[in-house]
């Protein structure tokens, strides 16, 4: 694109308007999807809290078999436990309690976050492809309802093995909600608009984080806070008389009576003129009738790849939410793990993603978006390794909340700028497939997270350096700001050059 195509109109925004009051119910009522993002995502702190247990059977002639997997039972002879009595002064029932997820069994605590991370990366797939080829609407409502569902009855799992197959499929179905709303809000909104509401979208996510110590606090148990997350989704399902198709994607697929009916409601509820909906109409036809194979041609992940320019975009992107996947949650875990209060520790690490988005609030308008993912990506990485070589326990706990403020600070950048540079043909599928990334990186963070019973600066070491990756990598990718959302691949490949 060329330094004048900011200013070009879109004749589609031009008929629905950049922002009115049509624009702000289905903003907010699609940034309700994060607060059930974060419990869900973030749920194994106290699912699967550290737990101090004691050896029960055999019996010990040792006084001390606090945590220990083998005890003395008698003549030297050690004996691997096989029952075992915890600490229920903090929570009443965890999943490591119920079914002693300790000793030999202590990595399936690990195992049910992946599997959670997996569910989501699964869903990220199924849910770009189906939205890109069924439409926004109906995958969103698909998945608001499975998450619902699936939710509720891991809650009544009596075992392991079940409670592990449902938490994945609601994590499939968060995957979905997560997507597929992010890519409609996008979609509807004018240029001048998508950063800042892009930062707000996320907004709900920190205050879900937030809430999660204090939906433990009351609930105490793992299956009274899996209930308490999974029951106000169910709320959403109204988004059937509340969010529209997307216009943009009706008028891709060739659907332009039901585009320009979704864009005359919008017109008249924002005191839009309805000249610009049968303006844009003929526009988009116009196109159409020059490019007619375009529309006809099935575009998938394979298209972000074919072209030079767009390839090396396309994987840089990717290699920054995997980057920020693995940092983000696995410090988000990393900090239920420190001594003190968990409840308070967690919630002060909520708190600390705050600064990091009231920071990208008030730039993501104002400075380039690189310059900002890559001041975050610094900001975190630099923190997170100066924790190798800090040995005060308070500073640690400081410098570890730096870095997931830095964190909040790339995401939301990194999630933004994903939007603007896919073009629509493939946009579902490119910010799946960056998710997809994402989704690696915090299937392995659980793993990193507890590697601190190795060596206690391995965690803050591997943590560290991926973020000093990301941001290097950003010196390879254009900038979006104030440019128009590329429609074909076309426009992509030349985006930048």
């Amino acid at each position: 694109m060329t330094g004048k195509d900011h200013v070009q109109l879109d004749p589609i925004q031009e008929a629905m308007g950049s922002m009115g009051p049509w624009h702000a119910v289905i903003a907010i009522s699609l940034s309700l999807v994060k607060f059930a993002v974060a419990w869900h995502q973030l749920s194994i702190v106290f699912l699967a809290p550290p737990t101090n247990f004691t050896c029960i059977s055999p019996p010990s002639v040792d006084n001390d078999t606090i945590m220990k997997c083998s005890v003395n039972a008698g003549n030297d002879t050690f004996e691997k436990c096989t029952g075992f009595d915890y600490d229920r002064s903090i929570f009443k029932e965890t999943i490591t309690t119920q079914w002693n997820l300790v000793c030999d069994w202590e990595q399936l605590g690990n195992f049910a976050q992946t599997c959670t991370m997996f569910g989501i990366l699964v869903g990220n797939m199924i849910f770009s492809v189906m939205a890109d080829r069924i439409g926004r609407k109906i995958p969103l409502l698909l998945a608001v309802l499975l998450q619902s569902v699936s939710g509720l009855l891991s809650a009544f799992a009596p075992w392991y093995e079940l409670f592990l197959l449902l938490k994945f499929i609601s994590a499939v179905a968060t995957g979905g909600t997560m997507l597929v709303s992010f890519v409609l809000l996008m979609e509807i909104v004018g240029v001048e608009w998508r950063s800042i509401l892009s930062v707000l979208f996320h907004v709900p996510f920190l205050l879900g984080h937030l809430i999660n110590p204090l939906i433990s606090y009351l609930t105490r148990t793992w299956y009274g806070f899996q209930l308490v997350i999974s029951i106000p989704p169910i709320l959403l399902l109204s988004y059937y008389w509340i969010i529209p198709e997307s216009p943009r994607w009706l008028l891709a697929v060739g659907r332009v009576a039901e585009a320009e009916q979704i864009l005359t409601r919008a017109a008249k509820r924002n005191k839009m003129p309805l000249g610009n909906v049968k303006a844009a109409i003929e526009s988009h036809q116009n196109n159409v009738e020059h490019k007619p194979e375009k529309t006809q041609e099935t575009y998938n992940l394979t298209h972000l790849f074919k072209t030079p320019n767009l390839r090396v975009k396309t994987l840089c992107i990717c290699a920054n939410w995997m980057l920020c996947g693995t940092c983000f949650f696995g410090l988000a875990q990393y900090m239920g793990q420190l001594d003190g209060n968990i409840f308070i520790n967690v919630a002060a690490s909520a708190a600390s993603e705050l600064p990091g988005t009231v920071i990208v609030l008030v730039l993501i308008s104002r400075v380039s978006r690189l310059k900002i993912l890559m001041g975050g990506n610094l900001l975190s990485g630099l923190g997170l390794l100066l924790i190798t070589v800090i040995d005060n326990p308070t500073g640690q706990v400081c410098l570890a909340t730096m870095g997931l403020a830095g964190m909040a600070i790339s995401f939301p950048t990194v999630y933004l700028y994903s939007g603007e540079v896919f073009p629509t043909v493939v946009r579902n599928a490119g910010i799946g497939l960056a998710s997809v990334c994402a989704r690696f990186g915090s299937m392995i963070a659980p793993y990193i997270a507890t590697m601190g019973s190795i060596k206690p600066w391995l965690p803050p070491l591997l943590f560290g350096v991926g973020p000093l990756v990301g941001a290097g990598l950003c010196l390879l990718l254009p900038e979006t700001m104030n440019c128009e959302l590329p429609e074909t691949i076309e426009d992509a490949e030349n985006f930048g050059k």
